[in-house]
């Protein structure tokens, strides 16, 4: 590995999120904040033996912050723990909390990256606080919609019958999510907060569930950044191409789109989570993504 990891904790108060630091050997070109999806916590990016797209931008120069959300992966308190949030919450607080902090950190402008979900709380938070936008360079997203149109038995038996109904009844029994006890993803979730998720994924308007703050309104009218979207050709559900593109037109319709899969030149026809973890990522998107994002800053 070119590149040194550690880890540190911003304070909150009644919680601790965890950012997992993929620093270069040598000096940074710019910091990067790394928010995981659903289900999952910041090892979607990175592993200790230096795989991931973190550990590859950070190899190649970048200064790198691989986030867990409140109550997933290292932040303290665990969901399984008691610990409570809500999707607001998230958008409101610790979106904001985290990009400031890597912004003080180095007093660079943050270049964002997310996946699925985490690209939807993401825009949500910079369509919420503009002033936000003046200190992010970039947003990048991997699998992102907020509703999933697409109709087939995958998804009845997914999102239908497991996120809608299973998962709920779940959450209500053991107080939140348990979903790596029931083997349906790599990390636990909050109650309120998959509850929340639902709505939006079945159609709702862009709306805020808490106090209905409409984002979708309020994208229209920010001053994004350059925002790139990819989406796998072979991600037939949680980031079906036909949704990213809608979450692109509801957000920001000028946002550059890449369809990965053969058809399009690359390598693999990628799926939802093989985009971020197949080894030919590196060859593929990810060198193409440092190449657009070292553009950026000159």
């Amino acid at each position: 590995m070119k590149h040194q990891q550690s880890s540190l904790y911003l304070d909150l108060d009644q919680y601790q999120l965890h950012l997992r630091r993929l620093l270069p050997m040598q000096q940074g070109i710019a910091p990067v904040l790394m928010l995981h999806g659903a289900i999952e916590n910041g090892r979607i990016f990175y592993s200790q033996s230096g795989k991931g797209l973190g550990c590859y931008l950070a190899d190649n120069g970048f200064m790198v912050y691989c986030a867990d959300f409140a109550g997933r992966g290292l932040s303290k308190p665990h969901v399984s723990e008691g610990f409570a949030q809500t999707q607001q919450q998230m958008i409101t607080r610790d979106i904001p909390a985290l990009i400031e902090h890597v912004y003080q950190l180095h007093q660079q402008k943050v270049i964002l990256i997310a996946h699925s979900w985490g690209g939807v709380v993401a825009a949500a938070s910079l369509a919420r606080f503009p002033q936000l936008t003046a200190k992010v360079a970039a947003k990048v997203c991997f699998g992102s919609k907020r509703v999933i149109s697409v109709q087939s038995l995958e998804r009845k038996l997914k999102i239908n019958l497991i996120w809608n109904k299973l998962a709920p009844w779940l959450s209500n029994k053991y107080g939140y999510f348990p979903a790596r006890k029931w083997r349906f993803g790599a990390d636990d979730e909050p109650q309120q907060f998959l509850q929340d998720t639902v709505r939006w994924i079945e159609g709702a308007a862009f709306t805020d569930l808490t106090d209905q703050f409409d984002y979708g309104h309020s994208s229209k009218i920010t001053q994004w950044p350059p925002v790139w979207h990819f989406a796998g050709q072979n991600d037939r559900l949680l980031g079906h191409p036909q949704d990213v593109k809608a979450f692109i037109a509801e957000t920001v319709p000028q946002a550059r789109f890449s369809l990965l899969g053969r058809s399009a030149g690359y390598k693999q026809d990628y799926d939802h989570i093989s985009m971020l973890t197949h080894p030919s990522a590196v060859q593929d998107h990810f060198a193409q993504l440092r190449d657009w994002l070292l553009k950026l800053e000159c």
